[in-house]
């Protein structure tokens, strides 16, 4: 299928980069650290969300600061080898417009910069959770790289492996493309669903690019 747009929005880890071997180990030893029972830790969903939301599930608000710097803490250091490009993501971005495209992505600025640094990838634009008041699946972190990279959202289209951040994307008036490298295809509801960014090309037309997405079904 053929999809127009004058940016392209990406969510980083399982869309651009996995680090989820890292997020697992990191988010186990924090709950262990934290005295969370590991019933109430399986309850929550960690992908896709800024921490701070998860912390507030799970701890009492005087004690979310702290949580939150001990769980950056862990991740950034973890980052060295934990981070790995998923396939189609080079050659993707490489093809891209500069300044046609963002990253939108649930990690802190700190976390969300050392990974992509790990991947040797250069945004040109970033929103992280330190940007936004409200988090996936609101639409405030994609209607703010929108606005960043200057363009109508509804010229955006959106790339992510996560429900809530589909929502966010939907929410925010964004085509979106689903990718099947976090969740089955059966969870994922976007304009077209892949199995990851190699089966995404595009090509500068003007002040526009036409992408070509080879779905592995529509929704």
């Amino acid at each position: 299928m053929k999809l127009h747009a004058e940016a392209l929005l990406f969510d980083n880890d399982g869309t651009l980069v996995s680090s989820l071997a890292s997020v697992d180990r990191c988010w186990n030893r924090w709950a262990e650290e934290y005295g969370i029972a590991a019933a109430d830790f399986a309850r929550v969903e960690l992908h896709g969300r800024p921490a701070v939301e998860i912390i507030a599930e799970l701890l009492p608000a005087g004690r979310i600061p702290e949580a939150l710097a001990r769980i950056e803490q862990l991740e950034v250091e973890d980052v060295p080898g934990g981070v790995e490009l998923l396939p189609g993501t080079k050659e993707l971005l490489s093809s891209l417009p500069d300044g046609r495209w963002a990253v939108v992505t649930s990690a802190t600025r700190p976390l969300a910069e050392a990974r992509l640094r790990e991947a040797g990838i250069d945004a040109p634009v970033v929103i992280a959770a330190d940007d936004i008041t409200r988090g996936k699946p609101d639409p405030e972190p994609y209607l703010l790289a929108a606005a960043r990279l200057g363009v109508d959202p509804a010229r955006c289209v959106v790339f992510e492996d996560a429900p809530a951040g589909l929502s966010a994307g939907r929410a925010a008036g964004m085509t979106t493309v689903a990718l099947t490298t976090t969740h089955d295809r059966s969870q994922l509801v976007a304009d077209a669903v892949v199995e990851n960014l190699s089966a995404v090309s595009a090509q500068a037309t003007g002040s526009a690019m036409e992408l070509t997405v080879k779905a592995t079904t529509a929704a």
